[in-house]
């Protein structure tokens, strides 16, 4: 029970490390525009850069995972991870910042992948729910980051900020890694895992449960504040509070998650979340005060926050697949969510209101409602059902 409760410990902590990182990344782009000079467009593409990275790097990391187990696959993303900061601060030119940019995004979305898989490891080795909470954990890393990053690059300096996430991370890493889950691999008898896309399509489908679970949430990320100014007349002050009341109840509701699912189920836990998530976007777009939009944010909020850890935890447990395979693919669909929606959104809010568009990605949130029955290999069964799960 010691080391089942020092494993679960050990993945949090490496959720919480990965999103400190996500998080000091946030106010680090104001600073490389001003001291290269460069435009929102350029500033942009360095966005998009960081997004290409994460998607191109998190397939090699499910494979690595597969033939090498997801604690190997973790220590080589995570101290990779770890300078990365300190190389964008340092670059000296525009071509540097991308190509450490680059390596920024691609570590970070392959530990992503890795700590994902382990994070399942350990709930099978538990035989129950954790993917919630851990996620939760990535959320205040990335508060943490956010919040005291801005205060950190004005005290500090770029670089002088820079180093000192760096050293956190450092010590962090070296504190939780040795207490990562050992998986076994899931090459067996020395037989290699093919470096190929699975071939059944079931973990397509629970991506798109991803991606549809997701774009809403960068949705409200990237265009509710706007929303409240332009449509809602609220003002700058107020127009912040559409995210926040979304990213707080999330958090709340990924640190109950996991006892929520362990009670009702993945499926149910699924629907219910799915539902409420549409309450709050329908909401938020009927909405004919700041206030009330902001609930409904909040609302949404509340039902979003576990849809995507349950989407997790059922990629990397698809019968006869390697879980860094299925999550590699499920990982890569759903975040590539939250890299299309800031430039669609936008688009579609030249042609039509945003109040349209959020009734419209509640409308979305059909898909994973009517897919959730997809979720109940999230679920586990009593230990001697099956037999004990191979970790």
């Amino acid at each position: 029970m010691t080391v089942q409760t020092g494993t679960r410990r050990a993945v949090s902590g490496l959720f919480l490390l990965n999103g400190l990182m996500v998080g000091s990344w946030a106010p680090k782009l104001p600073a490389l525009m001003q001291r290269l000079d460069i435009s929102e467009a350029v500033a942009g593409l360095i966005v998009l850069v960081l997004g290409l990275g994460s998607i191109t790097i998190m397939p090699v990391f499910g494979a690595l995972t597969a033939r090498r187990g997801s604690a190997h696959a973790v220590r080589l993303a995570a101290w990779a991870m770890m300078p990365t900061l300190l190389l964008i601060s340092l670059a000296p030119s525009l071509w540097t910042v991308i190509a450490a940019v680059f390596l920024f995004g691609g570590t970070i979305g392959g530990m992503d992948v890795a700590m994902n898989a382990n994070a399942v490891a350990v709930e099978r080795a538990r035989r129950r729910a954790i993917m919630s909470s851990c996620h939760g954990f990535w959320s205040l890393g990335g508060l943490v980051g956010a919040g005291l990053g801005g205060m950190g690059i004005t005290w500090l300096g770029e670089v002088g900020h820079a180093l000192a996430v760096t050293l956190v991370v450092a010590a962090g890493l070296a504190v939780v890694l040795p207490r990562v889950l050992r998986d076994a691999p899931a090459a067996r008898d020395g037989a290699q895992v093919p470096l190929r896309l699975p071939r059944t399509p079931l973990p397509y489908v629970i991506g798109l449960m991803a991606l549809c679970s997701m774009i809403p949430e960068g949705a409200i990320l990237d265009w509710a504040a706007v929303y409240l100014q332009r449509e809602m007349g609220a003002s700058l002050a107020v127009a912040g509070w559409g995210f926040a009341a979304c990213a707080g109840t999330m958090a709340v509701m990924r640190f109950l998650g996991d006892a929520l699912r362990h009670r009702l189920g993945a499926v149910s836990t699924l629907r219910l979340s799915a539902l409420i998530a549409i309450m709050g976007l329908g909401a938020a777009g009927l909405a004919s005060s700041p206030a009330t939009a902001i609930l409904g944010f909040g609302l949404a909020g509340i039902g979003i926050a576990n849809m995507v850890p349950i989407a997790f935890s059922a990629a990397g447990n698809v019968p006869g697949l390697a879980s860094g395979v299925g999550l590699s693919v499920v990982t890569t669909m759903g975040y590539s969510g939250i890299l299309l929606a800031p430039g669609s959104i936008g688009w579609l809010a030249e042609r039509m209101s945003f109040s349209s568009i959020y009734l419209g990605l509640a409308a979305l949130l059909l898909v994973p409602l009517l897919m959730s029955p997809l979720a109940r290999t999230a679920d586990f069964t009593p230990l001697g059902d099956e037999g004990a799960p191979a970790t």
